[in-house]
């Protein structure tokens, strides 16, 4: 004998649908004088995509045509940009390197309205000289004063590794490789026996230029290090430690590399989208989800009656939830970039979503033609209907990691599966590509299996064992 659905199912998984659809939209909040504390994220705290915010797009690579950046120096590059856009407080940005063409690709979003996008993107973009100076004492406009040991044209590369610091080999620590050319190496000899001596610093900067530092109102000098001399060098390599991460090594080694570049910087592209734009464009999108919402659900309910309201609650449902893995509802993620096309990615994994309760409502109604009471309707339908929903979410599926994969960057969630093509970061094809995969796998928490427990459970009230509200013939 089959275990039968308890008939309070419908109720606690609708009003679960309820309560995360108000939560996934307003979000809940604590607030405790001017202080506000977030316990559910909610529409507000969506990262919007500079395609909605307004921002810029813009693409750096080397000034001359013929150069041929290596991998460490578009790191270095990105590495440098990325600080930069930090120390603004523009942290929702994007930054990817393209090896394939030299490039580096930044978007970011600004409405500033006291400098240019142009003039941004030049300052994100102004590359600094590499200085190893002796100690770290600066004048009174911040500038070094001491004595200059290498510049970067001495430095030949700078990595970060991670490797034993004792001679038993059992400790490990992150730390920055250098490697000097000849040109430095007597020099930086001659300097780190003398600091080894009086336990001094050899300090490390980026010299950006005056004409920098007074257009952008900042020091021309920007310290990077400043470590600690323990004995003479004289092989020409060493090693910076003190790292906590090797992200902070890998950090320090592209802000050296990015100090001896062979080369200078300039934008190749730039393009730059009005917020006013994007705003308009996504509250026309919104109005148009809502009002296809609304339509898709009233004829869901004509057409199959209470398959039809049941598919309705759990569409409701599936947009909530979707909704909540774009804003970072739970805790343990981040809110998600979302983009115009993330936006129309959603609404199309709606429309997977009313598929698949089309489907098993035709299902269903073909069982009660077939003379099947309407348990063995209900069951046999959902049995029956299930491979062909499998088989098409998985297929959509699939498409969608391939976006996210192809158009994201490596080391994103698919990133990996396709390291072999040549980079071509997409930001807005892959929040498409993540709206549709997350859209996919919230259908087949609610369309199949919230939306056919509900309907398990609301066959059970006596009121609702009329074969016609579920398409058969009336009795």
């Amino acid at each position: 004998m089959k275990k039968r659905t308890p008939k309070a199912a419908f109720f606690i998984v609708a009003l679960l649908i309820v309560a995360l659809c108000f939560t996934s939209f307003f979000g809940v909040y604590e607030r405790y004088g001017d202080r506000v504390d977030t316990i559910f994220r909610g529409v507000s705290d969506i990262r919007w995509g500079i395609d909605i915010q307004g921002g810029v797009d813009a693409v750096f690579g080397p000034s001359d045509e013929n150069a041929n950046p290596s991998d460490e120096d578009l790191e270095a590059i990105k590495t440098i940009i990325e600080l930069r856009m930090i120390s603004k407080n523009i942290t929702d940005y994007e930054a990817y390197t393209d090896a394939a063409n030299g490039q580096v690709i930044v978007r970011f979003p600004w409405a500033s309205e006291t400098e240019s996008p142009e003039q941004a993107v030049a300052w994100l973009g102004q590359t600094g000289m590499l200085e190893f100076r002796i100690g770290d004492e600066t004048d009174d406009k911040g500038n070094p004063t001491g004595k200059l040991v290498l510049d970067g044209d001495d430095i030949a590369s700078a990595e970060a590794v991670y490797q034993p610091v004792d001679e038993t080999g059992t400790k490990y620590e992150n730390m920055v490789s250098l490697k000097l050319k000849d040109s430095g190496t007597k020099a930086f000899s001659e300097a780190t026996k003398t600091q080894a001596a009086n336990k001094g610093t050899i300090s490390i900067w980026l010299d950006y230029g005056e004409a920098w530092a007074k257009e952008n109102n900042a020091s021309q000098y920007e310290l990077i290090s400043n470590p600690t001399v323990n004995e003479q060098i004289a092989t020409g390599e060493a090693v910076i430690t003190g790292s906590q991460s090797y992200e902070e090594a890998q950090e320090l080694a592209d802000l050296i590399n990015s100090g001896s570049l062979p080369f200078s910087i300039s934008v190749k592209s730039l393009g730059s989208t009005s917020p006013t734009m994007g705003s308009n464009a996504l509250t026309a999108m919104g109005i148009a989800a809502i009002i296809a919402m609304i339509l898709v659900c009233a004829l869901m309910i004509f057409m199959y009656r209470l398959p039809g309201v049941v598919a309705a609650i759990s569409l409701c449902g599936q947009m909530a939830l979707t909704v909540a893995f774009i804003s970072g509802y739970f805790g343990f993620m981040n809110s998600f970039t979302m983009t115009l096309p993330g936006v129309a990615g959603l609404i199309l994994s709606i429309g997977i979503g009313v598929d698949c309760n089309v489907i098993t409502a035709e299902a269903v109604r073909d069982e009660l033609r077939a003379g099947k009471t309407i348990d063995s309707a209900i069951r046999s339908g959902s049995k029956n209907s299930f491979s062909a929903i499998f088989d098409g979410n998985i297929t959509v599926l699939i498409v969608a990691a391939v976006l996210m994969g192809v158009f994201g960057s490596s080391d994103g969630i698919f990133g990996w599966l396709f390291s072999w093509l040549p980079v071509s970061t997409t930001g807005s094809v892959y929040a498409f590509g993540y709206t549709l995969l997350i859209g996919v796998v919230t259908n087949f928490v609610m369309g199949m299996w919230a939306s056919r427990l509900m309907l398990r459970s609301i066959s059970r009230f006596k009121v609702f064992r009329n074969p016609w509200l579920y398409g058969g013939e009336r009795k």
